[in-house]
């Protein structure tokens, strides 16, 4: 009893070990979103970053089509989360079409649509902002369980992945191009190797 106790208390003092500052991610197999203590722009070095959970769901405008985000391995994914009821997602969205527009084969933006009951609302918005990227559409948010930890009522958000499938870096707030385009040109860069995201400016 005595040694199966001393096993568990060695392997809790393990796993406490595997985080690191802040606005770590934990050094297991999966991401794990660890409160930024305020922060909005949250970056993750090579070292610290661990895979995307599987993200996946139906395609807003099909319901029989599934969405994967690992239909874009090789190519830096951005992940943005929005919902047609979201004030400052009417600003964000055509911003995220300029970011797929001006990058063309490095990148692919997926959307994933949550809090909207009827498909129809989300639809008639990407059409009249001309969006030709595609989204999940997950009313319930249900997609986002997977990253444990994130803060799913923060809408807009935005996720990047870098090519290896590895979350780079987390926006907890409404995006232009041009914050977005400088770390996706940082990570097409990095091709099969993953030396770190640099912050703006920095």
């Amino acid at each position: 009893m005595r040694r199966a106790l001393a096993l568990l208390l060695a392997a809790a003092l393990v796993l406490a070990g595997c985080t690191t500052g802040d606005d770590a991610v934990s050094r297991g197999t999966s991401f794990e979103f660890v409160a930024p203590g305020g922060k909005t722009d949250i970056f993750y070095e090579g070292a610290d970053r661990q895979p995307v959970p599987e993200v996946s769901g139906e395609d807003l405008f099909d319901e029989n089509k599934e969405l994967s985000i690992r239909d874009y391995r090789g190519k830096v994914v951005v992940l943005n989360v929005w919902g047609q009821w979201c004030g400052p997602c009417r600003t964000e969205a055509p911003e995220m079409q300029r970011v797929q527009d001006e990058l063309g084969d490095k990148v692919q933006v997926l959307g994933i649509d949550v809090r909207d009951p009827d498909r129809s609302a989300p639809q008639d918005f990407m059409r009249n902002r001309q969006l030709t990227y595609p989204s999940i559409y997950d009313p319930s948010g249900r997609s986002l369980l997977q990253f444990s930890g994130y803060p799913r009522n923060v809408v807009p958000s935005t996720i990047i992945v870098d090519q290896q499938q590895r979350v780079a870096a987390i926006f907890l707030r409404d995006l232009l191009a041009t914050d977005v385009i400088p770390v996706v040109n940082r990570l097409a860069a990095e091709g099969g190797q993953a030396p770190g995201v640099e912050q703006p400016g920095g």
